[in-house]
């Protein structure tokens, strides 16, 4: 696994997404794969930054892995949070009458084909799963 370790702000958002396009590209993803993964990559990474730490800074590592998956792994310090155990919001309902939040992971969770969460000791580790589609080869 390709690894990174960076501030948990929004402005090295940038960062991460160059350094997760650059691993996809080289391993021959399709853009459509490419485009669900940093998506999905963006919306848990500005959450690490704007909540895992609270006011304090902290760090965040971002790890990622090609072979049959494609496998990107966010591991946070800061606070304990399971984003995946928050309902899904109710997408049927009119957006002034619907709870503030939760879109971000819900959209998260529609992109991949696993969201797994676990607490190490003092660290969050949300991973994200997609199956790898190789793009055809031209004949």
């Amino acid at each position: 696994m390709d690894e990174l370790t960076i501030d948990a702000r929004v402005g090295n958002l940038n960062m991460v997404i160059r350094f997760i396009s650059e691993r996809l590209e080289a391993a021959g993803c399709p853009m459509k794969q490419q485009a669900q993964m940093t998506i999905a990559a963006e919306e848990v990474f500005v959450n690490i930054a704007r909540y895992a730490y609270g006011q304090k800074s902290g760090g965040a590592t971002v790890r990622v892995s090609v072979g049959d998956d494609i496998t990107v792994e966010f591991e946070d310090s800061g606070k304990p949070y399971n984003p995946i155990d928050k309902s899904d919001p109710d997408i049927t309902a009119d957006a002034e009458k619907r709870e503030v939040g939760g879109l971000g992971i819900f959209m998260v969770k529609k992109l991949m084909d696993s969201v797994e969460y676990r607490r190490d000791g003092v660290k969050n580790i949300l991973t994200l799963r997609k199956k790898f589609v190789r793009a055809p080869v031209p004949a």
